[in-house]
């Protein structure tokens, strides 16, 4: 019989990646979203993480070996971060306790373990770059370490084993995803060739020059899986990139080019795609509709805010995989043809011209 795994998000961009991974390696996949996307081989389940009654009814009869647990709900402060998803990880486990059936769960979270929360992202005292496991929690507070603690006890109280993954930004496709680089990416090189404007680099002088990493969710997906089935992996937290570093001085170049795009000249300035991007909703529909796209609602595709948050930081940010490759998790990808595979992709899928 097939292995059974819940995957908690399969919406977005880490959680349709692993659910395809894991149909693809033989298992018996269901899918939890508040509104699942048809996906092959995926048994979708409809529910709120935050209406604890009726997700228990929801999950009733499901009995998974592994649950994967790749999403998070955005509020407005810090604190309500941490009320608001420690909640849902609570009431997620809470609901599969009865059935007896988890060995083992897997939670995402990502590089703000080491550069803090939104409300202080990058500031103060971080820990020395290549981010390390070891190097701990920072003194302040955090959803992800909230969500962490409701692991951790349930793992306690009901005998399962856990990990946690930090990847960092993550290369993937999902469409209505908060944080989403590669397409914003793709949608902002598809207004500039439309339109003439520059394809200007929006970030940091640090960003620009320095050395940095990135995270792709098919890589991620078989970390999961990885994690899940090996068991020196039991109980033990992991950063999750893709095996190369670039520069963006370096990549820059290489996604204007595949847009057919003349890059803009750096001159040092942060010129956020927010404010970019802030009136373009109007010319994505008439894009769309010019093209054949099958979205038209440009917030549905872009996430200026967040690619601005982590292409406008001040420091510089390398993580080490040295944990997981002694453990024998080897995997590498890529990070150009991440980036281009994507915009194949979203182009394949008409999502892009």
């Amino acid at each position: 019989m097939a292995k059974t795994a819940l995957v908690v998000g399969t919406s977005g961009i880490v959680g349709s990646a692993t659910a395809e991974r894991l149909v693809a390696e033989g298992w018996a996949v269901h899918g939890l979203a508040r509104r699942p996307a048809p996906q092959d081989g995926v048994l979708p389940i409809a529910a709120d993480l935050q209406d604890a009654a009726g997700l228990a009814a929801a999950l009733d009869g499901v009995r998974p070996e592994a649950v994967f647990i790749a999403t998070w709900s955005r509020q407005s402060t810090e604190a309500e971060n941490i009320r608001v998803n420690a909640a849902m990880v609570r009431n997620l486990l809470d609901a599969l306790r009865a059935a007896g059936s988890v060995r083992h769960v897997g939670l995402v979270t990502g590089l703000k373990h080491y550069l803090g929360p939104f409300e202080a992202y990058g500031k103060g005292v971080l820990p020395q770059t290549p981010f390390r496991e070891e190097q701990g929690r920072l003194d302040i507070e955090n959803f992800y370490y909230a969500q962490e603690d409701e692991v951790f006890a349930a793992a306690g109280r009901d005998g399962f084993g856990w990990s946690v993954h930090r990847p960092h930004t993550i290369i993937g496709k999902a469409v209505g995803n908060a944080m989403n680089m590669g397409t914003t990416l793709a949608v902002y090189a598809t207004l500039c060739k439309a339109t003439g404007r520059p394809f200007r680099f929006p970030g940091s002088a640090m960003q620009w020059n320095g050395l940095t990493d990135m995270t792709d969710a098919r890589l991620l997906a078989r970390h999961l899986l990885w994690a899940a089935t090996t068991p020196a992996a039991r109980n033990q937290d992991f950063n999750v990139v893709n095996g190369d570093v670039f520069r963006w001085s370096w990549m820059w170049e290489r996604i204007a080019r595949w847009f057919g795009l003349e890059p803009a000249p750096f001159d040092g300035t942060v010129q956020p795609l927010e404010a970019q991007m802030a009136d373009d909703a109007g010319l994505w529909r008439k894009i769309a509709a010019r093209e054949g796209l099958v979205e038209a609602d440009l917030g549905r595709l872009a996430s200026p805010w967040h690619t601005d948050a982590d292409l406008g930081r001040p420091v510089e940010v390398v993580t080490d995989m040295s944990k997981s490759r002694r453990l024998g998790f080897t995997s590498y990808q890529p990070t150009e043809d991440a980036f281009l595979e994507l915009f194949a992709q979203l182009r394949r899928e008409r999502l892009i011209p």
